[in-house]
């Protein structure tokens, strides 16, 4: 019997947003897991990672570039769209031939994980925790907001 030494796997990338669904924290988890080995990869499954998020933000899931121009139809910030387009751009271009060689560039990849998380947190994260300090206002102050909000006759 031939003894091996494994080495455990170290990620790079930051921990997966824990607000995006548990089917992007998968996709999210195997790109971190190949980033070092497979840049392209990684940036590949990072773009699948967003086309899942704009299905959890509401969207149809089908067609990424749609799905974006729908967001920003609805008011997406203008940095969370630049954001996603990056991501987008970096992953098509990972697993077609472009002008991006990620082999060269270790750090766009690495920036993709940040991204990814930056939206999750300001499109998710965010509005759920205001939510819910809003939702532990009393009731007298939030009529009383509704009231000051409410479209003058």
């Amino acid at each position: 019997m031939d003894a091996k030494l494994i080495q455990p796997q170290s990620y790079n990338a930051p921990p997966a947003n824990v607000d995006l669904d548990e089917d992007i924290k998968r996709n999210y988890a195997e790109a971190a897991s190949i980033e070092q080995l497979s840049p392209k990869g990684a940036a590949a499954l990072l773009r699948l990672c967003v086309q899942q998020l704009c299905k959890q933000l509401g969207e149809s899931g089908k067609n990424i570039n749609a799905d974006i121009a729908e967001l920003v139809k609805k008011g997406l910030p203008v940095e969370i769209q630049q954001a996603l387009d990056v991501v987008r751009v970096v992953g098509n271009n990972a697993v077609h031939p472009g002008e991006i060689i990620l082999e060269d560039q270790p750090d766009t990849v690495a920036a993709l994980f940040t991204l990814l998380n930056a939206i999750a947190d300001r499109m998710i994260t965010q509005p759920k925790k205001i939510a819910a300090l809003y939702a532990a206002l009393p009731e007298s102050v939030v009529a009383a907001i509704d009231k000051r909000d409410r479209p003058k006759a």
